[in-house]
């Protein structure tokens, strides 16, 4: 994982030159807030966040910005470069057609295209390259190197990669929450709120496939997605005031029974391997019939992020819980 994110802390990074391929987030799952300040060639890395689930990269033109979303979760954020004028890099919903580490340009005289994953058969594809700032290509979507190398290891032909916005309208905001704002069909993700209930459960919705957890502090919010749906919200107290982000992983023990382990994110090395206490545990309560429904969807391998970043709540707002329990190991 160290290897990933190179370089300083982002705040570090910002003056550094433009060369710099990744950069270094003592929480990596917070990127949103600042990955508008990505210098040309800088990215964010967490693959760990969510290990497995259905794969979507989102290729912004307008903000000149990729993010990957594994299992419904924002697990990597990078500058990019598309087409530029009389090339533009075409809009829509792409699967990836074939992965090539080595790919050299039949059009553009043996031009090296490093960790091409083709998206149309007449020459759009992801890979590395330039990045000054702006869409300089002849179509295909520029990464940092280090960037497609990454993302070359977890994608599969047939992943999805949606291509929206506008190069030549070049906005600067940023899409907050950690969730997709899109389905694999481009079709956007709305996000409701509670609306004055403590929760809501529809696991009918995705009834199989990995499940992540998230605990929103700043929105005192619980979301839980099942293969990339979301199907569980609920209002929750949670009395931490650590800004990091960590990550925790449902494990079954050598003695059969399962262990809820830290996972180690940049940053927070220190965490991997630690078993989750019983302290930490209080510091969280939820209605009682939405940890009776999660604890029943439970499987190994599911996973907690628990992040300050935001899951679509509006900020401040909070949902007096009537019959709140803490979750138990």
């Amino acid at each position: 994982m160290k290897k990933l994110l190179l370089g300083l802390s982002l705040a570090a990074a910002f003056p550094a030159a433009a060369h710099a391929q990744g950069a270094t987030a003592s929480s990596p799952a917070e990127f949103a807030r600042i990955a508008d300040h990505l210098k040309p060639g800088q990215w964010v890395w967490a693959s760990r966040v969510a290990p497995s689930g259905p794969l979507l990269i989102y290729v912004d033109l307008s903000r000149q910005i990729a993010t990957v979303y594994r299992n419904g979760v924002r697990i990597a954020a990078t500058t990019i470069s598309s087409g530029k004028a009389g090339h533009s890099t075409p809009t829509g919903v792409f699967t990836i057609l074939q992965k090539d580490a080595n790919h050299h340009s039949s059009k553009y005289h043996n031009a090296p295209m490093l960790f091409q994953e083709r998206l149309t058969w007449d020459g759009i594809a992801l890979h590395a390259g330039g990045l000054p700032g702006y869409p300089e290509s002849h179509g295909c979507v520029h990464l940092p190197f280090d960037f497609s190398r990454e993302l070359f290891k977890i994608t599969t032909l047939g992943a999805t990669v949606v291509v929206m916005g506008n190069a030549i309208d070049h906005v600067r905001t940023s899409e907050a929450s950690l969730l997709a704002p899109i389905d694999a069909t481009g079709k956007p993700i709305t996000n409701d709120d509670l609306d004055q209930q403590e929760y809501r459960w529809t696991p009918e919705k995705a009834p199989t496939g990995p499940l992540t957890i998230i605990v929103a502090k700043k929105d005192q919010r619980i979301v839980v997605l099942r293969n990339g749906v979301e199907i569980g919200r609920s209002a929750a107290i949670v009395n931490d005031d650590d800004p990091g982000s960590h990550v925790i992983t449902l494990t079954t023990g050598k003695d059969g029974t399962p262990h809820w382990i830290y996972v180690g994110l940049p940053g927070h090395e220190g965490d991997e391997g630690r078993e989750l206490d019983e302290a930490t545990i209080n510091r969280v309560r939820t209605p009682r019939g939405f940890y009776e429904s999660v604890k029943a969807a439970l499987r190994p391998g599911t996973t907690i992020l628990v992040t300050n970043s935001s899951v679509g709540a509006s900020e401040g707002k909070r949902i007096t819980i009537m019959d709140a329990v803490a979750p138990t190991p």
